[in-house]
């Protein structure tokens, strides 16, 4: 219903417009009796050899919504009826701040990608909380965190302190975001010996409290194989639980979109189908360089059950989506435990 029917209709509208327009639909609709329900036995699938057990967690299938979709933690609980097995909030950043100047959310359709420069919008820390303070113990939820625009960078790693220590009691992993492409001032996020003190600050705040919670990166689809080696040492220095790959790219090569339209959009990270092959190559050589030494989370361009097995035999241990999402509704998520059950 949702490719044939809805999506054809929110397609003609303004992307970030019909972004917030189906919050509301959703967020409305599951408030009548039975519907949540309904939702429910359409698209979750219950069964125990979906478990994944990670970094002390126990995800009830390893199909989880990445980062950028629920920023400001609104709509987890309702989504969780949609049958994923974690659900990651964010990006949140100490203050709520507007994000880039709009128009800054655009659709390839027939790269089946999406261009966005959102420049972390959101509405802050304490309005996170706030929702968290909701949460229904659905499942499990993960905190992806950052800094804001305006912070100078001698003050980066108190941002991202500020964040993990009040969310702490509230999420069960973290995520540190240090490779969007639409934030100011990114230099320093990509440097190694700065990361390393970032998350040696972070894991130190970790150890204060009665329960430490993972944390994982989040890297770009666009980094070489030397910069690879890197994320590989820097975990095995700092002890980093895990890493997501990946994030938005730059790149345009290869893209169906005419030049003209492309130039008329500018900046911004590209997700979707035209990153599935760079994302799944990120993970395969993280996962053989590293023998495996760390957990991956395997996020780009999963529009099909086929697309997530691809990045699970690459060597990610759970997934995310987010553009398939859009673009192929709720039933992606059944379509891709339907298929993991049956290789199991």
């Amino acid at each position: 219903m949702y490719k044939l029917l809805l999506r054809p209709i929110f397609f003609l509208f303004d992307p970030e417009k019909i972004h917030h327009f189906t919050f509301s639909l959703i967020k409305q609709t599951s408030k009548i009796p039975g519907f949540s329900a309904l939702f429910k036995n359409l698209y979750a699938i219950e069964d125990k050899r979906l478990e994944r057990h990670l970094f002390g967690l126990t995800f009830k299938n390893p199909v989880g919504l990445a980062a950028g979709f629920d920023k400001n933690a609104v709509l987890y609980n309702e989504l969780a009826n949609f049958g994923f097995g974690f659900i990651e909030i964010g990006t949140v950043t100490p203050k709520g701040q507007p994000g880039n100047p709009k128009k800054r959310l655009f659709r390839l359709k027939d790269d089946q990608g999406i261009i966005n420069r959102m420049g972390f919008n959101n509405e802050g820390l304490e309005a996170a909380i706030e929702q968290l303070k909701k949460n229904k113990g659905k499942l499990i939820i993960g905190g992806n965190i950052g800094k804001n625009t305006a912070t100078k960078p001698e003050d980066y790693t108190a941002d991202y302190l500020t964040c993990f220590n009040a969310l702490h009691p509230y999420v069960d992993y973290f995520v540190l975001n240090v490779s969007c492409p639409n934030v100011g001032s990114h230099a320093k996020l990509n440097d190694k010996d700065y990361l390393e003190e970032l998350i040696n600050e972070v894991k130190k705040a970790n150890t204060s409290f009665k329960e430490q919670k993972p944390i994982l990166l989040k890297i770009a689809p666009d980094l070489n194989n030397g910069q690879l080696d890197e994320i590989i040492e820097l975990v095995k220095n700092t002890g980093l639980d895990g890493v997501i790959a990946s994030n938005t790219s730059v790149d345009r090569t290869g893209l169906k979109a005419s030049k003209e339209k492309l130039e008329a959009i500018g900046n911004g990270g590209l997700s979707g189908q035209p990153i599935k092959e760079k994302s799944t190559k990120v993970i395969k050589y993280l996962a053989e360089n590293s023998n495996k030494a760390f957990p991956i989370i395997g996020v780009g361009g999963i529009h099909s059950a086929t697309d997530a097995i691809e990045k699970i035999e690459a060597g990610a241990d759970l997934i995310q989506v987010y553009t398939g999402f859009i673009y192929e509704g709720p039933s992606l998520i059944k379509a891709i435990n339907k298929a993991l059950l049956k290789t199991t």
